[in-house]
């Protein structure tokens, strides 16, 4: 499943196009994906002008002045800025056409993608109670020493908890662990103030490199633009379970945690 990374790229990629231009029509071309398309997409959003593009977690959202449509990519969703005239292929559910003729293009071979509206004022269910975003200032390592007061889950499992802080995913949570110097197996609520802040410059420098980079090359994930990210071939510790630690040459551990694949230094992380 594409990381925050990868929606960011997808989100950056996709403003300039979509920022400013009004909603022509929409043709969903089935009535659901993940979950059923709702009603509002189809009735309400045809007219609207887009006023910005935004990341919210995992989720990307279209706002206009009387609601958003709420996006999530899924397994293996994309979405495509194109010519109006464009052929639909296989697997293309949803044409927002917007008022200079061209169109985003929803396509979602697996469809666990999600179209959902989310009206101005409120907070759809699946936003609510999300924690803060990676990259923001209310993210630091005060905050995570403070939620992990008395928790005795792994640390990995702590970091991608979307309650704690959205969009740390299993790549990116290994990564900046290895940065940190942390063990993915140590007590959330055993580090001290000073190792979460190191941790949580780790995310921000990991996540943030991410971007700048395309996000990671997952077999599914393509920008928008068609070109994929390159983060992937610089993972330190991300799916190299058994070759040497690329800082002191040990061979890297491997174990599930939270009932995903994890993979550290026992040397280097602690």
């Amino acid at each position: 499943m594409p990381e925050l990374p990868e929606v960011e790229t997808t989100r950056r990629g996709l403003a300039p196009h979509l920022e400013g231009r009004r909603v022509h029509g929409v043709i969903l071309r089935r009535p659901d994906l993940r979950w059923p398309i709702p009603d509002e997409i189809g009735a309400l959003l045809p007219g609207q002008a887009i006023e910005g593009v935004r990341r919210r977690a995992k989720y990307l959202l279209l706002d206009t002045a009387i609601g958003s449509a709420v996006l999530h990519l899924g397994m293996s969703g994309s979405l495509r800025v194109l010519p109006g005239d464009t052929p639909v292929r296989a697997h293309d559910h949803v044409d927002i056409s917007l008022d200079n003729g061209r169109l985003l293009r929803f396509n979602d071979p697996r469809r666990f993608g999600s179209l959902l509206w989310q009206p101005a004022g409120d907070t759809h269910p699946l936003l609510a109670g999300l924690g803060p975003e990676p990259l923001d200032d209310a993210f630091d390592g005060d905050y995570l020493f403070q939620r992990s007061r008395g928790r005795s889950a792994s640390v990995k499992t702590f970091l991608m908890d979307q309650g704690i802080v959205v969009g740390v995913g299993n790549i990116y949570a290994a990564e900046s662990l290895f940065m940190a110097g942390i063990n993915p197996l140590r007590e959330a609520g055993k580090i001290s103030r000073e190792r979460y802040q190191r941790l949580a410059t780790a995310v921000k420098q990991i996540l943030g490199h991410a971007i700048t980079r395309g996000g990671t090359t997952l077999r599914d994930f393509i920008n928008p633009d068609g070109a994929p990210g390159y983060f992937e071939q610089e993972l330190l510790v991300y799916g190299r379970e058994g070759e040497p630690c690329r800082q002191c040459g040990r061979p890297l551990r491997h174990a599930t945690i939270g009932q995903r694949a994890s993979v550290w230094c026992g040397h280097c992380q602690r």
